[in-house]
């Protein structure tokens, strides 16, 4: 009743629109070089109801996430202009997206050296179950 209450104040003052603010949308930022699973994961991520940016190498991700702030990352270890590791972990040492929860994956056998070697919030070894790979997604937007 309170948020109702508070709501339609807040609705009336033309701060906030009752009908849109459920439909909101989490944000999750998507880097992989490789097209077709990159336009998997957006196609699996948007029919959540999820939000999806996506790109193709690091120059790009660089300039997006300097400008936004994205519910999750997921992000693959191999790039043509960078290493997921050490994207991660420049991530984690900004005060700005510190907070941000990053899903490495990777076909990178060894996901034990993964672990160890990065501070992503959570790994995923390619190929991978979908989901799995969902529930992870909903764990980190949290």
């Amino acid at each position: 009743m309170l948020f109702r209450t508070f709501g339609k104040h807040l609705s009336s003052m033309g701060v906030l629109q009752l009908r849109n603010y459920s439909r909101m949308k989490k944000l999750i930022f998507v880097l992989e070089d490789d097209d077709e699973l990159r336009e998997l994961y957006a196609y699996l991520l948007e029919s959540e109801g999820y939000e999806v940016s996506s790109y193709p190498d690091a120059a790009s991700f660089d300039i997006a996430i300097s400008t936004a702030s994205p519910a999750v990352i997921v992000m693959d270890v191999r790039l043509p202009d960078g290493n997921g590791i050490d994207i991660c972990n420049g991530l984690k040492a900004n005060p700005r997206t510190s907070a941000v929860p990053v899903l490495i994956m990777s076909a990178h056998k060894d996901l034990i050296s993964l672990k160890v070697n990065s501070r992503a919030d959570d790994h995923l070894e390619k190929p991978f179950n979908i989901d799995v790979f969902l529930e992870k997604i909903e764990r980190l937007a949290r």
